[in-house]
C-alpha cells in the first residue's frame, strides 16, 4: 500500500503513533459520540474536547498547514449543511442548531484526522477487523485505498492529453463541457480496469478473503 498517499504522517515515531490501533479507534469513536450527544449549552465541555484533540494532534507532530488545508476542504460542506437550518426558518431562528452542527463536525473531523494521521491504513483496517468490522467491508476499503492513486494517475494523464490538444483556453461553458466529458471517460476507463483486475484476481484464486501479516 502506498504509505504516503493519503496517510502521509501515519508512520511517525511519536507516542500517538506507537499506541495500539484499537485503542486509538476506541478513543476517536468516544470523542465523536460525545460530540454527537453533547448539547451546545455545555460549551465548556466542547472546549475541553477541542483542546484534547488539539493536544493529541500536537503530540502527533502533525503540521498546522496540513490541518488547515484539510479544514478548508471540509468546512464549505459543513457550512452549507449548517446554513440550511436557518434558511428553512427564514433566518428567524435555528442559529444555535447551525452552530452546534459546525462545532460537532469540526471536532469530529479533527479527531478522525488524528486517527488516520497516526495509524497506517493496513493497521487501521486490522484494528477495525478485530473490533468487529465485516471482512467484506474491510476488503472493499483496502481495494479503494490501493487503487485510488491509480485513478488519480489516470486522471492526470488524461488532463495532460487534453491540454496538449488545446491551443488556448476555451470559453466557460466549453470548459465545463470538457470537464464533464473528462469525468465520464475516466469513469468508463475505471470500470474497464476494474473488470480486468477482478478477472486477474479470480484467475489467481481470489476467494473474497483478505489475508494480512501481523
Amino acid at each position: 500500500m502506498p504509505g504516503d498517499f493519503l496517510d502521509r504522517y501515519s508512520r511517525g515515531g511519536t507516542i500517538c503513533h506507537r499506541m495500539s490501533p484499537r485503542l486509538k479507534i476506541i478513543l476517536t469513536v468516544a470523542v465523536i459520540v460525545t460530540c454527537a450527544f453533547l448539547p451546545l449549552s455545555n460549551w465548556p465541555l466542547y472546549g475541553c474536547l477541542a483542546s484534547l484533540v488539539f493536544v493529541a494532534l500536537s503530540l502527533a507532530e502533525i503540521p498546522i498547514a496540513y490541518l488547515t488545508r484539510r479544514l478548508l476542504l471540509f468546512l464549505p460542506l459543513v457550512l452549507m449543511t449548517a446554513i440550511a437550518v436557518p434558511l428553512s426558518r427564514g433566518f428567524a431562528g435555528g442559529w444555535q442548531t447551525a452552530g452546534t452542527v459546525v462545532i460537532r463536525a469540526v471536532v469530529a473531523f479533527l479527531a478522525a484526522l488524528w486517527l488516520v494521521s497516526t495509524t497506517p491504513f493496513d493497521r487501521l483496517l486490522a484494528g477495525l477487523c478485530r473490533l468487529g468490522l465485516p471482512r467484506l467491508f474491510a476488503a472493499l476499503l483496502a481495494f479503494v485505498y490501493r487503487y485510488i492513486h491509480v485513478l488519480f494517475d489516470e486522471l492526470a494523464r488524461m488532463r495532460t492529453a487534453q491540454r496538449a490538444r488545446t491551443f488556448k483556453r476555451p470559453p466557460g461553458w466549453r470548459d465545463w463541457k470538457g470537464a464533464v466529458q473528462l469525468v465520464g471517460t475516466l469513469m468508463i476507463r475505471a470500470l474497464v480496469r476494474a473488470e480486468r483486475i477482478h478477472g486477474a484476481m479470480c484467475s489467481r484464486g481470489w476467494t473474497g478473503k483478505m489475508h494480512s501479516l501481523d
